[in-house]
């Protein structure tokens, strides 16, 4: 039996880990096995550029994380190395960062598992939400798709009017008061 200080440092270590899965929007588990220091480094900084907190976790640890937030189906893929990204704002982003790296390190870098809004996602899931653009992306796709019928009637009118032997309409300049 361990000793009642590092039972105490385990306990805090879950309790750490159930505050930041219940906070999280989503994450990845992740096998790690065989990865460079660059390529980890790398990993890392895009993740924290985007928001994703990314950590080393003991299975065992992690399991019990998991179970005290109804994610306790995940617990057959807690084997080997375990890796946890997730991410509080960007729902996509741990997904996204992480099947890139997976894709360009190939069988050293696998999805083990994901989840969403608490819920365990399938991995073919994962993979499909991982190929969205990322939110800012998204965002400007619908706001391009917003203004384009407005642009495109603007367009049109003014097309129109200079047909029609008409200026296009400008803005009057203003004067400048005069001086006194």
């Amino acid at each position: 039996m361990p000793n009642a200080k590092v039972l105490s440092e385990k306990q805090a270590i879950v309790a750490a880990l159930v505050d930041s899965l219940k906070a999280a929007s989503s994450g990845v588990l992740v096998d790690y096995k065989g990865i460079t220091v660059a390529e980890d480094t790398a990993l890392r900084h895009e993740l924290r550029e985007n928001g994703v907190e990314y950590g080393v976790v003991k299975n065992t640890l992690l399991r019990r994380a998991l179970d005290g937030v109804n994610l306790g189906e995940l617990d057959e893929v807690l084997n080997g190395t375990t890796s946890m990204a997730i991410s509080k704002e960007d729902p996509i982003a741990p997904m996204r960062i992480v099947n890139k790296y997976a894709k360009q390190m190939g069988d050293r870098f696998n999805i083990k598992a994901g989840f969403m809004d608490g819920k365990v996602l399938p991995l073919e899931d994962v993979y499909a939400l991982a190929e969205l653009p990322s939110k800012d992306v998204l965002l400007g796709q619908v706001l391009g798709m917003m203004l384009a019928p407005i642009t495109s009637l603007a367009i049109v009118i003014k097309a129109i009017a200079e047909k029609n032997g008409e200026p296009a309409a400008e803005a009057p300049a203003e004067e400048a008061p005069a001086a006194e």
